[in-house]
């Protein structure tokens, strides 16, 4: 099948979705023939999914350092993001009603604490930096007697900032508050341990390190309640209902071992060469979005200033890149996520994200720098 139509077309949008790894690759095609079996049911057709899914348990819990009863699979990131928030929220509403937020959180976060807010919850949003990072201490000014969940992204999805997750976890911690975090966009690029973070669950999505789409994990530390929000059979250790893909947790159980023996020195260096070149060139009619050193090592967000970044992209045929703003009825909103950053409209408005993966090489890095000084 092709993708497109055009002559060598350039990646640059990993932190969207990524390629399958030959990893996951490999083992779910050896499941296509003869893992057809419910890992719920007691006869032999049923072994070799529930051996399969309980082996991909343990390749996500060594990712981020957990114990495998610990890992609860989903639908995806989403699905993670919504059985944390949700759960937790229905769980301990009776005992406080307060969520606290950043201002740069995924729709995924977002959206179920909207929800929640029609059902009466309160809500603080804490801001961030210039550089797009949240002071803890802002968390831990916003703290009330009613809070029953914090929930902070570890990794932005446009900037690719880091955010200071152990600080917030131990104000969170001495508070008895769980934590929550969407590492999403950092499981695979960064090391990841929950124990280090010092967080109470942890959202994952395998498409974002080289797995599959459809599938996801959310860690729930042992001794956390949280009331499911999929009802059925008691799959998931009762939380999460639905029978569970062994051939999509198999893939995700190998992208996560994939990702803990890898690294992203290669892409770093690559995204760091985009930087400089693209500095180089365009002086000040380039600018970096995010902070210079907190941040993965995979994402380039660089703003034209007095450029309209979707249409710069359209002049970039055959990139595969993102804006991070919203267009409609012809007209472009900019980033919710750069207004928190209170990064100047003429400068926001130019904003393009390149994140960049294993398979980029230097010279599309140089190709994408030449047609980008040619357009600006």
């Amino acid at each position: 099948m092709s993708i497109t139509s055009t002559p060598n077309p350039i990646y640059l949008d990993h932190n969207a979705s990524t390629p399958i790894c030959a990893e996951s690759r490999a083992i779910m095609s050896a499941f296509l023939n003869d893992g057809y079996g419910n890992p719920s049911s007691g006869h032999w057709a049923a072994r070799p999914a529930k051996e399969a899914l309980e082996e991909a348990r343990a390749k996500v819990a060594r990712l981020v350092g957990c114990a495998a009863e610990e890992i609860v699979f989903t639908s995806g990131g989403t699905e993670a993001n919504n059985l944390a928030i949700l759960g937790t929220w229905f769980s301990r509403r009776r005992k406080g009603n307060h969520i606290i937020t950043s201002a740069i959180e995924h729709d995924a976060i977002r959206a179920p604490i909207r929800f929640l807010k029609r059902l009466g919850a309160r809500v603080t949003i804490v801001p961030v930096d210039r550089f797009g990072r949240v002071a803890p201490e802002s968390v831990r000014a916003a703290i009330t007697d009613e809070t029953c969940l914090i929930s902070i992204m570890h990794a932005n999805n446009e900037t690719g900032v880091i955010q200071p997750i152990e600080a917030i976890s131990q104000i969170a911690n001495s508070a008895g508050i769980p934590m929550h975090t969407d590492a999403a966009q950092s499981a695979g690029k960064i090391p990841v341990s929950v124990d280090a973070l010092g967080v109470d669950m942890l959202s994952l999505a395998a498409h974002k390190m080289y797995g599959p789409k459809g599938v996801g994990a959310l860690y729930v530390r042992r001794g956390q309640k949280l009331e499911s929000h999929n009802h059925g059979a008691g799959h998931e250790n009762g939380q999460r209902a639905g029978t569970e893909s062994a051939l999509l947790t198999a893939g995700m159980g190998a992208a996560c071992d994939a990702a803990r023996l890898g690294n992203y020195e290669n892409v770093r260096h690559l995204r760091d060469v985009f930087w400089e070149l693209l500095s180089e060139r365009l002086g000040d009619r380039v600018v970096l979005n995010g902070h210079p050193d907190h941040r993965v090592p995979n994402t380039l967000n660089v703003a034209f200033p007095g450029h309209v970044g979707a249409d710069l992209l359209d002049q970039l045929d055959g990139v595969a890149a993102a804006t991070g703003s919203a267009c409609h009825a012809g007209c472009v909103d900019m980033s919710p996520v750069l207004i928190a950053m209170r990064t100047p409209i003429h400068v926001g408005m130019g904003a393009i994200r390149f994140s960049l993966g294993h398979q980029n090489t230097i010279t599309e890095i140089e190709s994408v720098v030449e047609r980008l000084v040619g357009i600006v």
